[in-house]
């Protein structure tokens, strides 16, 4: 059972990485010949968004991500437990299991919370001057 959610998890983060970014890229191609830049970037449709958004836009994507993945070894503790039948040792792994669980998401929702605090005080910081001899 332990193979088959590492080997799933591990081909949704290998599809998500490599795959899917690589079949976006590969039809939004396009040769720059004879276009004017404006062309080029209309066609490109890079959007025209701040970094902060798209740095916090990764982050969240990020950490719904390994949230999921969280719920997903709770939830299969919590079905290793059901199924045990009363075995001891089963039922040791299940909590274990569910433990782990909770401790990742314990885990993501600090590092949601650091990362988001930084990205705010990163901002103010830059656009307000706080902290620099005016």
């Amino acid at each position: 059972m332990k193979k088959i959610v590492k080997n799933l998890l591990s081909l949704v983060l290998v599809l998500s990485i490599f795959v899917i970014p690589a079949m976006s890229l590969a039809a939004n191609t396009i040769t720059t010949g004879d276009l004017g830049t404006a062309q080029v970037e209309t066609n490109l449709k890079l959007g025209n968004k701040s970094p902060l958004d798209t740095a916090t836009n990764l982050i969240n994507t990020a950490m719904l991500f390994l949230g999921l993945i969280a719920v997903v070894i709770i939830l299969l503790g919590g079905f290793k437990w059901m199924t045990a039948m009363g075995s001891e040792e089963k039922i040791t792994e299940a909590q274990k299991l569910i433990v782990a669980g909770v401790v990742g998401v314990i885990i993501i929702l600090s590092a949601w919370g650091i990362a988001s605090y930084v990205l705010k005080t990163a901002v103010t910081v830059t656009t307000t001057g706080v902290g620099t001899n005016n």
